[in-house]
C-alpha cells in the first residue's frame, strides 16, 4: 500500500478512456488500495458533483468531507442536502473549524477574510482538513489541469507534503465541457450559483462571479492577489 512514509512515484498505467478519461479506473484502484483509509474532501462545486456520482458507483458508502467554514452560500448548503437525499448511503461529514465565527472575531478581529484572508483560510479550512485527514492514508480531490496554471502538472496520484498524505485527482484530464456534459447526461443536482456566473464557488465573502471564462477561478478573492485557499499549494 502506498503511504506517505513509503511513497514512490507509482508506475500505474491508467487508461484515459473516452467516457471517463481514467477517472473511474483511478477511483476503483484507489478504493481497492486504501479501503476505509481514504476520504474525499469535497467543496460540492460542479466537479464535486461529478466525483460524488462516480464514487457512488465504486463505493456507495464512501466518506465525504465538507469543510464547513460557516460562511458558505446558502445555495451550497442546499446542494449538500440534495446530494444527501440522492446518495443516502454516503457518509457526508461536515468538518467544522475549532473556532466559531464569534470566537475568531474576538481573537483576530471582525471580518478576518478581509483583513487577512490567508489566516482565515488557515483557521477555517487548512487546519480542519489536517484534522479530517489525521486517520486517512489518502484523500481525493476534484482538481483539473485545465483550472489554472498552478494545476497543470497534477497527476492522478500525487505526493502531498502539506498534509503528509497521498492526494488522488481522478478528474485531471476532464475539461469544463466534459464536466457539464456528464452532469447534464445524468441529470445530477448542482449548485444553482453555477448558472449565475460562478464557475468556482467558495465562501460567500470571498467569491464573486468570474469576470473571464479564460480563468474559471477569477472570481475567488478578487483584488487580494490571493489565488488559492492553501489546500493545494
Amino acid at each position: 500500500m502506498l503511504t506517505y512514509a513509503t511513497w514512490h512515484e507509482p508506475t500505474l498505467n491508467f487508461q484515459v478512456d473516452e467516457t471517463y478519461k481514467g477517472a473511474l479506473e483511478v477511483l476503483q484502484w484507489s478504493y481497492a488500495e486504501y479501503g476505509e483509509d481514504i476520504v474525499y474532501a469535497c467543496s460540492f462545486g460542479i466537479e464535486g458533483i461529478v466525483l460524488i456520482d462516480l464514487i457512488s458507483k465504486v463505493k456507495p458508502n464512501a466518506t465525504i468531507i465538507f469543510l464547513d467554514t460557516d460562511v458558505h452560500f446558502k445555495e451550497t448548503y442546499e446542494t449538500i442536502d440534495k446530494v444527501k437525499e440522492k446518495y443516502p448511503q454516503l457518509n457526508i461529514i461536515m468538518q467544522k473549524p475549532a473556532l466559531t465565527l464569534e470566537q475568531q472575531a474576538i481573537e483576530f478581529g471582525n471580518e478576518l477574510w478581509k483583513s487577512n484572508p490567508n489566516k482565515c483560510c488557515e483557521i477555517r479550512k487548512i487546519v480542519p482538513l489536517h484534522e479530517a485527514l489525521a486517520g486517512a492514508k489518502a484523500w481525493i480531490s476534484g482538481l483539473r489541469r485545465e483550472q489554472s496554471p498552478t494545476r497543470q502538472n497534477m497527476n492522478f496520484i500525487n505526493h502531498d507534503d502539506k498534509f503528509k498524505s497521498i492526494k488522488i485527482c481522478p478528474l485531471i484530464h476532464w475539461s469544463w465541457k466534459d464536466i457539464w456534459r456528464y452532469v447534464s447526461k445524468h441529470n445530477l443536482p448542482y449548485n444553482p450559483l453555477h448558472d449565475k456566473g460562478y464557475p468556482s464557488i467558495g465562501c460567500e465573502h470571498c467569491t464573486k462571479p468570474a469576470f473571464t471564462m479564460d480563468d474559471l477561478r477569477s472570481g475567488r478573492w478578487q483584488g487580494s492577489g490571493k489565488t488559492e485557499c492553501g489546500l493545494h499549494e
